[in-house]
């Protein structure tokens, strides 16, 4: 780049054969002294050495030779102030290029405004100084100027004993730029443009600059350390050799380059990286993802996803992350903290905890704990002033004042501090917890947080974590889940996938490996399909846990095409403040189809299917089992389904809308049915005839309607005579209601079958 050729630019001082008037004896500026018609100065036509030259006398101790022009100086440019002196008489002066900085409102104090010295030896000699005047602190150059500057009186000084007499020739100035600037590289160096890379200088200025003069070329930022004091957005691409220091809270953007990688590149630091390139994901709408390019972001501390982003506390535009891999390390910064306290709980505030001593130090998002809490039991949010402490679900049995827990793990990735956040995903990203952390606490409020196709390996407590209602619409698709709990038995297990409280959730084509739980479900119209979750052991008749976790009694939820392996599908209402029923659906509108369900070296007593009423007078309102496979092996099992009455059974008078048909068993001793089809044959005449089920109605269900009764063997007498007749039918009859008595006109034997249903 040669701005005197490609813009026109004049930079050449003219020559003294054009008079003198020009050429000050001060510092250049306009009203200073000049040479012409000075006793000491005078221009010689001709010379040995120059073709025309300025004869002066050293009268001053230094003696200045300044251009009263402005010489230009353009921001990324740099100038070569060129002079040949010798020396003719007299005593021999040292001689160097200098020149006045000039800005827009005069001189700028504190610049270098002299090139290097060099002694005159001889008389005769030819000597020649040179001098570089440029915007950026660059090898070579005299003058570092940065753009402040914007015009220079370039000349000369001598210095040393006076009275000798010297000979000067024109004064060049050359554009050299070309050697500072990667022409071929097309590039714009910050350094150009005063950065200093020191990192005390606040390059902040010299950043903007060099962005706006690239015009579509790579702003390069050499080695050193640039301290920003401000925001900075490049709209060019960026080339970092050095790396970029500024304050947490000033965004820095790369609108061209917007990647994890040349974040790395900027910071030096992966996780200081990872969180600028998120800060300015949320500060720019010129991208919706930040693509880490596959690479290994070793996280030394829980990211606070909302702290990096102090300006954002809600976010409702898609934004997502992807193709990253997060290593945790460190040790101390995973621990959870464990806190206990005081508080009191009633029905009629059911999601509140009041009185909360040491509310201080309960953390939003820890897992509450004490007598009456249910699984997977969050804090929402606090108030230190009030004392009062929100809970994600009410608690089914816990009226009155105790001691409750406080536990808040550690997560990778931490939005809790958000209030809401909308259409957020997350997919390609592999959560390396190495048993240290867990994966990620959503935001307290939010709809259709994606999680897919992704990782998240060996968490140490949670996989995912809602405390509130950010798992909204929560999306889960092929992802896949790996214990740190292998090794342990399944019941000595305390890690879990996920958690849920809000509706419309959809956990599809995922895959998880002996956790305690796959997924604790809250809320209503979740879709759970095509998963595959194991949660065996290496026991001998070993215990299994629950799979699935459903918190409310009517969960409008599907179970559809799931591998349940070794573990089972729990329905409770242990989110219930006042769990037994007194109005409402109960246990209602759940699905439970096509699914695989496989054991091995199980309990007997274990079971695939199981309802846990935590209230009394629960019955079943709707329940659909159809088209699954239920297979044991290394031994039988009782049956599949049970109602663990830990705190209550099921009403089995009442109940309605349940369909279990469709199913294949395999080493179970009792498979179930409803509809129901019993055959009975009676070998002794009897008026009444006691048909029994033989327990496979589902859930111990009564006997509570008949809807066909076919005889399927001559109807006879004790004396062998054929009777065509109709008996009536008594209904839940023996002492668990499971039997039913056909009554006939007279004493009769032979055979019938009746379709029988527990509604």
């Amino acid at each position: 780049m040669n701005k005197a050729i490609t813009d026109g630019v004049v930079l050449m001082p003219p020559a003294f054969s054009a008079g003198l008037d020009v050429w000050s004896s001060g510092d250049g500026t306009p009203g200073s002294n000049t040479y012409d018609g000075a006793v000491n100065a005078a221009f010689v036509p001709a010379d040995a050495d120059f073709s025309g030259c300025l004869e002066l006398q050293k009268t001053e101790a230094t003696q200045h030779l300044r251009y009263m022009g402005q010489t230009p100086l353009l921001p990324g440019c740099y100038l070569q102030i060129k002079a040949r002196v010798k020396a003719m008489s007299g005593a021999l002066p040292n001689v160097r290029i200098a020149a006045w900085a000039g800005g827009s409102s005069g001189h700028v104090e504190g610049l270098p405004e002299i090139g290097p010295t060099v002694a005159m030896s001889a008389y005769g000699e030819v000597v020649e100084v040179t001098a570089i005047i440029g915007s950026g602190q660059r090898g070579g150059v005299d003058m570092a100027w940065g753009t402040e500057p914007i015009y220079a009186h370039v000349g000369l000084d001598l210095s040393g004993a006076t009275g000798g007499i010297v000979r000067i020739d024109d004064i060049e100035v050359v554009d050299i730029t070309s050697a500072f600037h990667r022409d071929m590289m097309a590039m714009v160096d910050v350094r150009d443009f005063g950065a200093r890379g020191d990192g005390v200088t606040d390059d902040t200025a010299a950043f903007e600059a060099a962005n706006a003069a690239a015009d579509g070329r790579t702003v390069l930022v050499p080695a050193g350390t640039y301290l920003l004091s401000g925001g900075m957005t490049f709209t060019e691409r960026v080339r970092f050799e050095g790396t970029v220091t500024m304050p947490r809270e000033v965004i820095f953007s790369l609108t061209k380059n917007f990647d994890l990688p040349a974040y790395i590149d900027a910071f030096g630091n992966e996780q200081l990286a990872f969180e600028k390139a998120f800060q300015s994901l949320l500060n720019n709408s010129d991208h919706e993802s930040l693509d880490c390019g596959g690479r290994r972001i070793t996280i030394t501390s829980p990211i606070d996803m909302q702290a990096i982003v102090p300006n954002r506390t809600s976010y409702a535009q898609r934004r997502n992350i992807l193709n990253a891999q997060f290593y945790v390390s460190g040790d101390t910064e995973w621990l959870s903290d464990e806190v206990s306290s005081v508080a009191t709980y009633s029905t009629s505030n059911s999601r509140f905890l009041t009185g909360v001593t040491n509310v201080a130090n309960v953390q939003v998002g820890s897992l509450v704990e004490g007598n009456g809490v249910g699984r997977e039991v969050y804090v929402k949010a606090k108030n230190d002033a009030t004392q009062e402490v929100e809970l994600s679900v009410p608690l089914y049995d816990a009226s009155g004042t105790q001691t409750y827990t406080f536990t808040r793990f550690k997560y990778i990735m931490d939005f809790s501090g958000f209030d809401k956040l909308t259409r957020f995903s997350l997919s390609h990203v592999d959560l390396l917890c190495n048993g240290k952390a867990s994966g990620i606490l959503l935001p307290p409020s939010g709809v259709i947080f994606h999680v897919r196709d992704s990782w998240i390996t060996r968490p140490r407590d949670r996989g995912i974590t809602s405390h509130g209602l950010g798992c909204q619409g929560m999306l889960i698709d092929r992802c896949q889940f790996l214990t740190n709990e292998a090794t342990m038995r399944s019941q000595d297990r305390a890690s879990i996938v996920l958690n849920t409280n809000a509706n419309d959730v959809k956990l599809r084509n995922n895959r998880a490996t002996q956790f305690r739980h796959f997924a604790v479900l809250g809320g209503s119209n979740s879709t759970v399909i095509g998963n595959h979750f194991f949660q065996g052991d290496t026991e001998t008749a070993g215990i299994r846990t629950a799979g699935i976790v459903i918190t409310s009694g009517f969960c409008s939820t599907t179970i559809s095409g799931n591998y349940v392996d070794n573990c089972s599908i729990e329905w409770t209402n242990e989110h219930d403040a006042n769990p037994d029923f007194t109005s409402g659906f109960s246990f209602a509108a759940l699905s439970v189809d096509e699914n695989l369900f496989l054991s091995g070296n199980v309990a007997p007593w274990f079971s695939y299917l199981v309802i846990k009423p935590y209230g009394t007078d629960h019955f079943i309102g709707g329940l659909s089992v159809s088209g699954n496979k239920f297979r044991s092996l290394d031994g039988n099992i009782d049956r599949v389904d049970r109602v663990d009455e830990t705190f209550a059974s099921l009403n089995m008078a009442k109940g309605k809308n349940i369909r279990v048909e469709g199913n294949t068993y395999h080493q179970i001793d009792t498979p179930i049915y409803n509809p129901l089809v019993v055959s009975h044959d009676q070998n002794s005449a009897a008026s009444a005839w006691t048909v029994n089920t033989d327990g496979q109605l589902p859930f111990g269900g009564q006997a509570r309607t008949v809807e066909s009764v076919v005889t399927t063997g001559r109807l006879r007498t004790s004396n062998n005579q054929t009777r065509w007749t109709v008996p009536y039918v008594d209904l839940q009859q023996g002492t668990n209601g499971d039997q039913l008595r056909l009554n006939w006109e007279e004493p009769l034997h032979g055979e019938v079958t009746m379709r029988v249903s527990m509604t």
